[in-house]
């Protein structure tokens, strides 16, 4: 369970920086406040579940290369391969850190067991 609320914090994190970018009236920003909000409590969740290292890393990482293939794909950000091979680290990087950590064990960890 804690590996999907990092899930949700992650997509919810995408629209809450598309928000700071283009709320304009009070009702956007107050849409994107709460947003945000949720993305935190994903997160809290999360991390009663899972390491907070672990957690942040997954949650920024996987969030920061959705924003940016969004940004390609919808907002017509400027493209190269570059960009495309460190957004593909980023991912590798998120998936191996969910495959070598060992959540029923860190949670007993966590737990003082």
């Amino acid at each position: 369970m804690g590996w999907l609320y990092v899930l949700f914090a992650a997509i919810v994190e995408v629209f809450w920086v598309i928000g700071l970018k283009y709320s304009d009236s009070l009702l956007e920003w107050i849409g994107t406040a709460i947003v945000i909000v949720f993305s935190f409590i994903f997160v809290v969740k999360a991390c009663e579940k899972l390491p907070s290292g672990t957690v942040y890393a997954v949650f920024t990482g996987s969030g920061a290369a959705a924003i940016v293939l969004i940004d390609f794909l919808a907002f017509g950000a400027e493209f190269s391969m570059a960009k495309l091979l460190f957004i593909g680290l980023i991912i590798v990087g998120v998936i191996g850190i969910k495959i070598t950590t060992d959540e029923t064990q860190e949670t007993a960890e966590q737990r003082g067991n």
